[in-house]
């Protein structure tokens, strides 16, 4: 994508469809750009979505039928709030219906079932699954554990889209998940670790090629998905994707291993989101071109960790919420948020407060967000760990200043 043109082109749409670009571009509203000037626009930081977009009272434009999501909070306390026109959800089903497509091939799978708590690809699964033909089925994520086994067991679906939280769930409450007659598991929310990915698919009794990982974001839509053929991620249509390092506008990413580097991105289609330069606060290992059929095409090894305050719980969940619940209850606390095989611990450091208290936090943790309090109590979540951690005053100084996220 990244040529004088294309990138003129999106220059000038960004600037036409959101006025307030022009207050950050470094030409102005003119938008004059050349292609070696990439590097001279601005990286659009959480902060600057924050100020000027995620806010709910800020809809770009004026046009009709637009479709909303909202998201975990920001540090003013207001929910996220992210647009799609019509156009957008059309482009964002098309290119999805295509990677599935292409991994479903010669499979003979003929139904789908989506277990994907809520959001935006749980809204769209359905009418992705059609357009490649097959017969789709849905799960609610209002329903308890024993419902979801139960629809597993009728159903019997050639495939199962779902998220590795959830996934591991059912497969911890099934005695024998083979049962279920699965073909192939599509994933999307967190991170996969490839030995994770083998581990589900033994359960299951079919080959880890039979699960592919995707990667995406409510801002961006699909971004990339897990390639069994090159051992690596591949960006999807319209995604170009850059590395950044040792940035002083993104706080860690100066600490990063040599192969690391943050992920910012920019959309060729998505038409209601300012994606230019968006920064994801992902840390992805190896990013570089790689030869698929004949071009070039960006890759990654794999999705490291997250800089930044925002982490996946089955639905994004903010440090921010985080820290405002601890905050209600304990004065001088120290936060510090622990991410590890899809399971979210919150470690409280300072002076140490009574069980009362922690259980009161883990109770209203589990609330913030209402879809993960429901999916916590429907046991298709687990809960929210809240500890005390007498080492976390030395580490967690860091992390609150910071807005860190730590996977060990």
């Amino acid at each position: 994508m990244r040529n004088s043109f294309s990138l003129q082109l999106k220059v000038e749409q960004t600037l036409a469809r959101f006025p307030w670009y022009a207050s950050i571009h470094p030409g102005g509203s003119a938008g004059a750009l050349r292609a070696s000037e990439w590097a001279e626009l601005p990286l659009l930081t959480g902060s600057l979505l924050e100020k000027h977009y995620y806010g709910h009272d800020r809809p770009p434009g004026t046009q009709d039928r637009l479709r909303v999501y909202r998201t975990s909070g920001t540090s003013s306390g207001i929910r996220k709030t992210i647009y799609y026109s019509e156009q957008d959800e059309e482009r964002y089903a098309a290119i999805k219906s295509r990677i599935f497509a292409r991994f479903l091939q010669d499979s003979g799978a003929r139904t789908a079932l989506s277990d994907m708590g809520t959001g935006h690809a749980a809204d769209t699964a359905s009418d992705v699954f059609r357009r490649i033909g097959l017969q789709p089925e849905s799960v609610s994520y209002r329903m308890p554990i024993e419902y979801h086994l139960q629809r597993l067991r009728a159903a019997r679906p050639h495939v199962l889209y779902t998220m590795p939280s959830i996934l591991d769930s059912l497969l911890h409450a099934s005695t024998d998940p083979a049962q279920y007659r699965i073909r192939k598991v599509i994933l999307v929310g967190e991170p996969a670790p490839s030995a994770w990915i083998a581990q589900k698919a033994e359960q299951l009794g079919i080959a880890k090629e039979d699960i592919l990982d995707t990667y995406g974001s409510i801002e961006i839509g699909t971004i990339a998905s897990f390639s069994h053929e090159h051992g690596r991620y591949l960006f999807a249509d319209g995604i170009e994707a850059e590395g950044v390092r040792d940035d002083e506008r993104i706080p860690g990413s100066e600490e990063l291993a040599a192969d690391e580097s943050v992920l910012v991105l920019t959309s060729a289609v998505r038409e209601l989101f300012p994606a230019l330069r968006f920064v994801t606060y992902d840390v992805v290992r190896d990013l570089r071109p790689i030869l698929v059929n004949g071009e070039l095409r960006m890759s990654y090894q794999a999705l490291v960790r997250r800089l930044g305050p925002e982490l996946k719980h089955g639905e994004k969940l903010s440090v921010y919420d985080i820290e405002d619940v601890v905050y209600r209850h304990l004065r001088n606390a120290v936060v510090r948020v622990q991410v590890a095989d899809n399971k979210l611990r919150v470690l409280i450091g300072g002076e140490k407060p009574d069980s009362a208290a922690l259980a009161a936090i883990e109770r209203e943790l589990a609330d913030v967000i209402p879809e993960i309090g429901q999916m916590i109590r429907g046991r298709l979540l687990g809960e929210i760990n809240v500890l005390w951690d007498g080492q976390a005053n030395a580490i967690g100084e860091g992390a609150v200043k910071r807005k860190r996220i730590y996977t060990p």
